[in-house]
């Protein structure tokens, strides 16, 4: 039975490991949401949503930020949320899990060394905390499942 889900990514690296990752999904009602305007179209995507980003030291930004993305989850109802990064994604990551979702963390690859900060936040709210490191995964806890790119 398809599931509904949410994928999140903002624009950037994290936009283009979320759709390497489009395969794992074919099977499924997915509703994408990133925070540039053009991402989806390049990618031939038509269930899409953009949404205001936001960081750490925007916290207008991150109020927005967050109400959008209530609108969504509450709208789309997901079985899943699932991100690559960055606050936006752990925003949607906390509503999900707030909404009865399962919700996935992937963090960048460009993290080699240590969890990004955006995934350290997420920790708390991924059901499937996710690293695409070894050392990272032993270091942290995350588990290891592979590399996206």
């Amino acid at each position: 039975m398809p599931k509904r889900i949410i994928a999140i990514a903002s624009g950037g690296g994290h936009w283009q490991q979320l759709m390497l990752m489009r395969p794992a999904f074919s099977h499924h009602d997915v509703h994408y949401l990133t925070t540039l305007p053009g991402l989806p179209d390049e990618f031939g995507i038509t269930a899409f949503s953009i949404i205001p980003d936001c960081n750490r030291n925007s916290k207008l930004e991150v109020l927005r930020t967050t109400a959008a993305l209530a609108k969504h989850v509450w709208r789309l109802r997901p079985h899943i949320v699932i991100s690559t990064g960055a606050l936006p994604g752990v925003l949607a990551l906390v509503l999900g899990r707030l909404a009865g979702a399962r919700t996935i963390w992937v963090d960048s690859v460009a993290n080699a060394e240590e969890m990004s900060l955006s995934g350290k936040l997420a920790r708390r709210y991924a059901h499937l905390w996710l690293t695409q490191w070894e050392d990272v995964a032993e270091a942290t806890g995350a588990e290891f499942a592979g590399r996206v790119l």
